[in-house]
């Protein structure tokens, strides 16, 4: 489980999401790469793929459930973090963690676990 910072007020904050591609044979390599390269960057120096997040919305449950997919059909490993925001950093990011736990709730029900979203 992914534990949420408790940040104060004023700190701003991200998800990164680290994946590393799972072997597979040549085709399901490929097959893999294709899905990881729809949501995500490849970063040589550490051999993993990596997205970040700071605002929870439909396009983001979309990358989101793209790599518990990935995760399921390939074994792709895929680790949740929160991150501070680094300098320069151009896009959304979360305030708190109230706004990530209003946004699962909305998205979610009692019978489907977050890896299983329906994104309509």
């Amino acid at each position: 489980m992914t534990v949420l910072p408790n940040p104060h007020p004023s700190e701003r904050w991200l998800l990164i999401i680290t994946i590393q591609a799972a072997h597979a044979d040549d085709t399901r390599w490929n097959e893999q790469l294709a899905v990881l390269r729809s949501v995500s960057t490849y970063e040589p120096g550490t051999q993993t793929w990596s997205t970040w997040i700071g605002v929870l919305d439909l396009t983001t449950l979309g990358t989101l459930q793209t790599l518990f997919d990935a995760a399921r059909t390939f074994g792709t490993e895929i680790s949740i973090e929160p991150t501070p925001v680094p300098a320069g950093w151009p896009g959304p990011s979360f305030n708190s963690d109230a706004e990530v736990a209003a946004l699962l709730i909305a998205k979610t029900d009692e019978r489907r676990p977050l890896g299983q979203l329906h994104i309509s």
